[in-house]
């Protein structure tokens, strides 16, 4: 592996993120193992209210997102000032909730899985045993969505109508370069 090719020793951590159905506990388990990162699902982390109310198709508010926040916030910081590589899938639909995850590291970056509607709710519609599901809850979603778009300079948007490994591929190439772009500034 060239000196390019390697990480930074202070390690990289990285939200996946996106509207449900589109791919970011798959895509960030990839990754991470592709970094040698940790991985955290953070719907794990969702209490069990949060999980009930979705469960009966009704979507999150702010009020039930921000205790969600924090401590997925936590999670990062306490990544960064042990300087390990840390991938978290984490929906991040609006700019602030970014903003809060941002709370546990300025550096942190974020991975924005897009896709069509159609795709993804092909895609909820698939899935077995998962509390998240149907058209209701990806319209919701789709409709709270603030796209980052020049938002963070560590952005890697990528189309999920590309395999997953075809996806991982592209985004540790662009990870690394960007990393080193940053760290060599």
């Amino acid at each position: 592996m060239s000196e390019r090719d390697r990480l930074p020793a202070e390690g990289v951590r990285l939200i996946v993120m996106g509207v449900s159905g589109c791919g970011k506990s798959h895509i960030g388990q990839q990754l991470a193992a592709q970094l040698e990162a940790e991985f955290i699902d953070g719907d794990d982390y969702h209490g069990e209210e949060n999980v009930a109310k979705m469960a009966r198709g009704i979507p999150l508010d702010d009020d039930d997102r921000h205790g969600w926040l924090a401590r997925l916030a936590e999670l990062i910081e306490d990544a960064r000032c042990e300087k390990r590589s840390l991938v978290l899938a984490c929906s991040s639909l609006k700019r602030r909730y970014r903003d809060q995850l941002r709370g546990g590291d300025d550096a942190l970056g974020f991975v924005f899985l897009d896709g069509s509607r159609e795709l993804l709710l092909e895609r909820l519609e698939a899935r077995q045993d998962h509390f998240f599901r149907g058209a209701s809850m990806l319209d919701s979603q789709l409709a709270t969505l603030e796209a980052p778009n020049g938002e963070e300079e560590r952005l890697y948007q990528v189309d999920i109508s590309a395999s997953p490994d075809e996806l991982v591929v592209q985004l540790d190439a662009r990870i690394r370069a960007q990393s080193h772009t940053v760290v060599d500034a």
